[in-house]
């Protein structure tokens, strides 16, 4: 089975990949992050079947719909939340498969009253959304949220499980990435240990937290499971020529499509000289500035058009790509595979220095 965690500083939410045979689940995507999760997906080969959202949030907004309307995977969240567009409502008991492995669905409500928890099949690993946090737990004063509700839900849903059962959250807002329920059993300082359900209905009801910023978005848009109130998709950051976007957030050109737009562009090959004139030459047109000086020459950029970077395999190319992106460069793509595999699609290399 394949499992990442990703990360999304804005909110500090975490979404979960899980697949097997091919077949995958997406927990808790969040609404800009949809373009790595397509390069995740794309890089490892993988069908989204479902994204599951463990609750409505109410501090971003979910990447179901996006990533529905990209892959087909289908919208999944508790029935009794309401939210539209979902076409695999969600109760306790429930299974969702992928390839062999299924996870089951638990109520967990109290947090939201739509909350669910995914178990996985052999009860190693659970997602528990917001209802149990990493020595926390999500607050209980809006959205039909219940202190002694989710004082239960914990209690007989998550902490029940074994005892070296790892727990992923939907945040964390300290970098912590898992924890297990024998530690939350003993350490949590609201559920676990000798709490009883006076003490933590009384510990809830005085939290006194502001609303999250951005609940008056976040939560209506969720209704919509992510869809924009304009139904459009947003708009490619790189639209100057058809790019991939890789999961190393790297946007990268085919080698047919440069030699397509290779007028339209600046080509720079930021190997050093003595390869610009080896056995694989370079791409017409292409201006050499090695890597080495290229934080020095960005003057001689036009950074008003679009820039591809070109080296022997993609590597330092993908570097030089980085850089001029921190420098403030907005069009800038990576020739995919290099030289390498230029030539290997029988493009047209140059061998002369005239550009050196």
């Amino acid at each position: 089975m394949i499992f990442r965690q990703l990360f999304d500083p804005a909110s500090c939410t975490y979404t979960y990949l899980l697949s097997d045979q091919g077949e995958a689940l997406l927990i808790d995507p969040v609404y800009e992050q949809a373009p790595r999760d397509l390069a995740l997906l794309d890089e490892l080969g993988l069908k989204l079947l479902a994204t599951l959202d463990t609750h409505v949030h109410a501090d971003h907004v979910t990447g179901a719909w996006w990533l529905h309307e990209r892959c087909g995977s289908r919208i999944a969240s508790a029935s009794i939340a309401g939210a539209m567009f979902n076409d695999m409502p969600l109760s306790h008991g429930d299974r969702i498969r992928f390839g062999r492995r299924y996870l089951e669905v638990r109520a967990t409500p109290g947090h939201t009253n739509g909350c669910l928890t995914y178990v996985l099949d052999d009860q190693h690993m659970a997602f528990t959304g917001d209802s149990l946090l990493i020595r926390g737990c999500g607050r209980t004063d809006f959205q039909q949220g219940s202190p002694l509700q989710l004082f239960q839900s914990v209690h007989e849903q998550i902490l029940t499980l074994p005892d070296d059962c790892l727990l992923y959250p939907a945040h964390d807002y300290r970098g912590i990435t898992v924890t297990s329920v024998g530690e939350e059993r003993r350490f949590n300082p609201r559920l676990g240990g000798d709490a009883d359900a006076h003490d933590f209905i009384g510990y809830m009801n005085n939290l006194n937290l502001p609303h999250p910023k951005l609940m008056a978005l976040a939560v209506p848009a969720n209704l919509r499971s992510g869809k924009p109130e304009d139904d459009r998709l947003p708009a490619e950051v790189q639209s100057w020529a058809p790019l991939t976007q890789r999961f190393s957030g790297i946007w990268e050109i085919e080698p047919i499509t440069l030699q397509e737009y290779a007028d339209a562009v600046q080509i720079v090959d930021v190997r050093e000289a003595a390869e610009f004139t080896d056995s694989l030459g370079h791409i017409h047109g292409a201006r050499l500035l090695p890597l080495s000086q290229l934080t020095d020459r960005l003057q001689e950029l036009d950074r008003q058009r679009p820039v591809v970077t070109v080296c022997r395999s993609g590597a330092r190319s993908a570097q030089a790509c980085a850089l001029l992106n921190k420098s403030g460069f907005a069009q800038v793509a990576n020739l995919a595979g290099g030289m390498l595999r230029w030539r290997s699609e029988g493009m047209p290399a140059e061998c002369d220095e005239e550009n050196l």
